[in-house]
């Protein structure tokens, strides 16, 4: 979890692993665990309303490991604290409904896997590459705080399939179509 951590000087790794560990577990307690359930019932209604049958729903059960995944990617992507929640909606969103929405295609994962976020390269072959793969990376990408988990775990209830940084605002343009999504691109030009 990402926090101040005083340790000895003598500490050994063990000792600071455990430490942060252990605040991990302090910050994302039983009551922020609790709220699982009903991501997993709000996918799942999401995933039975896009015609997804019941062994795809089971098996696209979220668990913490899982929300702590897409939680690093509500902490890179987010602009503000107040988009979390929106971020998050587009991120499930895409995930539900991976007949239209194959991949995430989501910058930041390529940024962690490249380290060069001035030239992302969407054909960099890399399983964090949303773009290239379907469905999470394989790891987190970042060290989630609080508000991006809780994000994760009540994601807006929106329409939204596109994102994209406006430099003129500082925060994200949401839009609904493909089509939408590319024109405000093209006005940024």
């Amino acid at each position: 979890f990402p926090d101040t951590y005083d340790f000895y000087e003598n500490s050994t790794p063990r000792a600071a692993l455990e430490k942060m560990l252990d605040g991990f577990e302090y910050r994302v307690n039983n009551e922020i665990r609790a709220k699982i359930p009903q991501l997993n019932q709000h996918l799942t209604d999401m995933m039975r309303i896009n015609g997804d049958n019941e062994e795809f729903i089971a098996a696209n059960q979220f668990d913490i490991r899982d929300v702590v995944n897409v939680a690093s990617l509500i902490e890179k992507e987010t602009a503000s604290n107040q988009e979390s929640y929106t971020i998050a909606s587009v991120i499930y969103n895409r995930l539900t409904d991976p007949f239209d929405y194959p991949n995430l295609d989501i910058d930041a994962t390529i940024v962690y896997a490249t380290g060069d976020s001035e030239n992302i390269d969407t054909s960099f072959d890399t399983p964090y590459n949303t773009y290239l793969y379907g469905g999470l990376p394989p790891t987190p990408i970042s060290n989630p705080g609080l508000s991006a988990i809780l994000a994760a775990l009540s994601p807006a209830d929106t329409s939204y399939y596109y994102y994209a940084l406006n430099p003129a605002t500082n925060e994200h343009k949401f839009s609904q179509t493909l089509q939408e999504h590319q024109n405000f691109l093209n006005s940024l030009k």
